[in-house]
């Protein structure tokens, strides 16, 4: 029985699919700046033992969408999924906590190339939506994201490689540009960059996820509706020029989370891109990939 009627039509209209990606108090990491309480409702922090480790994102009343590689076993006990949170350490009135009932790792996950980095996790009781905790919408499999498109990554992972978030450790937000698959493939390698992934941040760095973000949302806004695009899941280093943050593709995985989400399904939403896709004048040069994302060597240059 729903007590707040404007509660009760929020729950019921989206599980009718129709609401998601709706953060009511957003007016608009490395190189990042502190979110305002609220932005960002369908964040969360996984925790053992109470230390965080990864971030999340809620996709309905009951499922979280996170990195495979946050995880080195399928058993959930000691986990717990953390919501409505802006901090780490200061007080959060705004926060629940649930444990978690089922960890689903993608059967094609590759832990050396990270491909198919992508996981759910089921929670024990549903949640209640409300301005702080509520689930974003995801990234349909007809999306297209042009190089550029400007996407936000928020998570409460490291500032910089080795240099934790300072106390009271607030959740970060930055923004960064998608970088196209060629031009990826270039920076990191030809082989290294398939189809499941997903690039983003600036040629110059200075702007990127880190360690402690993985496996949270990189989100992109379309008529105000914030649509996830992607999954933290690795780089070289945190913000390195011609670097860019590598995410799961969350598009590519529709047909997979349905097949895992038998009931109140999650939001997806098709991204269209406008305009001109600039990746598509880069050629790639010659890079060898070596045995894992972080060994690629330059072998000759990427030309646009």
């Amino acid at each position: 029985l729903c007590n707040d009627l404007l509660l009760c039509v929020i729950n019921l209209l989206f599980h009718m699919n129709i609401i998601c990606g709706q953060a009511s108090l957003n007016t608009r990491i490395v190189g990042g700046q502190v979110a305002r309480v609220g932005s960002w409702p369908w964040q969360v922090s996984l925790q053992r033992s109470g230390s965080h480790f990864c971030g999340g994102s809620l996709i309905n009343s009951q499922w979280v969408l996170t990195a495979a590689h946050c995880f080195q076993t399928s058993t959930p006990t000691g986990l717990t999924v953390n919501l409505g949170r802006q901090s780490l350490q200061g007080s959060n009135p705004n926060a629940e906590s649930r444990t978690v009932t089922q960890i689903i790792n993608h059967p094609n996950y590759n832990s050396v190339t990270f491909n198919n980095d992508i996981c759910l996790l089921q929670l024990s009781s549903p949640v209640t939506f409300n301005n702080y905790i509520s689930p974003v919408c995801l990234a349909a499999s007809d999306s297209i994201f042009y190089s550029g498109v400007n996407s936000w990554v928020t998570g409460w992972g490291n500032i910089g490689s080795g240099v934790p978030l300072p106390s009271p450790q607030n959740l970060m937000e930055v923004q960064v540009p998608v970088v196209g698959n060629r031009q990826c493939k270039c920076d990191y390698g030809v082989g290294s960059i398939t189809d499941n992934m997903i690039c983003a941040g600036l040629s110059a760095g200075g702007k990127d996820s880190c360690q402690g973000d993985s496996g949270g949302p990189m989100v992109i806004k379309q008529s105000g509706r914030w649509i996830q695009a992607g999954v933290v899941s690795f780089g070289d280093g945190c913000a390195r020029p011609n670097f860019p943050g590598v995410y799961a593709r969350v598009s590519q995985y529709q047909t997979w989370i349905n097949s895992q989400i038998s009931s109140n399904q999650p939001g997806f939403m098709t991204f269209t891109s406008t305009g001109t896709n600039s990746d598509l004048s880069v050629s790639l040069g010659k890079k060898k990939w070596l045995s894992s994302p972080s060994q690629s060597q330059n072998y000759g240059p990427c030309t646009c």
